[in-house]
């Protein structure tokens, strides 16, 4: 729940870090390579590169969003994306009702 609320904030304020292109890159594949090993705060301490808090915050939000991690009830992040099952599901015809 704190994270919803942290992440919100970070959204919301219009002074916040927009990350690059590599930053978002770096922090996707370090979650990747530890997925499930650290919580959001431990995540951000051991990034390869430091960055802001806020910032690393729009980037948990915007994985979050495109479904590429999850976060549990223990604030651990998990990387979710599989190509394979996108893969999979991108080339099922469309149900029509």
């Amino acid at each position: 729940m704190g994270i919803k609320i942290q992440l919100s904030k970070a959204r919301e304020n219009p002074f916040a870090r927009s990350p690059t292109l590599n930053t978002v890159l770096m922090v996707e594949k370090f979650i990747e390579r530890n997925s499930g090993d650290f919580n959001i705060r431990g995540f951000w301490e051991n990034l390869p590169k430091k960055i802001m808090w806020q910032t690393y915050l729009v980037i948990l939000d915007y994985l979050q969003s495109i479904n590429k991690i999850a976060i549990d009830s223990e604030e651990k992040i998990a990387y979710i994306w599989s190509p394979e099952t996108a893969a999979f599901y991108s080339k099922r015809k469309r149900v029509k009702i």
